[in-house]
């Protein structure tokens, strides 16, 4: 039974046993990889092809080692344009030992219940979980009236400095009208001095 995949943009022929160069693929030597790009799968006379793949069909196989090709020389050149670029390249690839052909349907249909009981469980968890959640905000509403208090507070030290102010300014109020009243006797004084001097000039007349 061979079968041909697809991987790096190229198509391999392969039966259970070959050894392959493939592009570069990701994994340590001895890795399990597989390929699900499947487009074709045949034996003898019975071949399915797919449209274009196989669906549910997987080629195995195992990484034996990561290496590169051999040295490529590279040169550009051009002439009378004093143009000339050389270099090299080293292509990656990756050596596959191909150990089965088969499909994946039933390892997904084995699989399936233990899905089913990982979905379960957080669900079991999340239901011992919600009493916790709902004693939580108990807390937070006892510690509420506790601020407010406390805000409460504030605006009895607001009025104290407003009774302390009207004080201040009865205070400095009273020593200008003080002031005021002893200006007052000077001021009438001074008014009443004239009318003598001219009473003691009309009897000297």
């Amino acid at each position: 039974m061979y079968a041909v995949f697809r991987t790096g943009g190229k198509q391999y022929r392969a039966a259970k046993g070959d050894v392959l160069r493939l592009e570069k693929i990701e994994g340590d030597e001895g890795a399990k990889v597989e390929f699900d790009e499947v487009l074709l799968v045949g034996e003898g006379s019975d071949v399915k092809v797919g449209s274009p793949l196989l669906s549910g069909s997987v080629v195995s196989g195992i990484v034996l080692r990561q290496g590169k090709s051999r040295k490529v020389p590279v040169v550009k050149f051009k002439r009378r344009k004093n143009y000339l670029r050389q270099g090299s390249h080293r292509q990656f690839f990756t050596e596959v030992e191909i150990t089965g052909i088969g499909s994946a349907v039933k390892k997904a249909a084995a699989k399936a219940p233990a899905h089913k009981a990982a979905a379960k469980a957080p669900a079991h968890k999340a239901a011992a979980k919600a009493p916790a959640h709902k004693a939580a905000p108990k807390a937070d509403v006892a510690k509420k009236p506790a601020a407010k208090k406390a805000t409460a507070k504030k605006p009895a030290a607001k009025k104290a400095t407003a009774k302390k102010a009207p004080a201040k300014k009865a205070a400095a109020k009273a020593p200008a009208k003080k002031a005021a009243a002893k200006k007052a006797p000077a001021h009438k004084a001074a008014a009443k001095k004239p009318a003598k001097k001219k009473a003691a000039k009309k009897k000297s007349s």
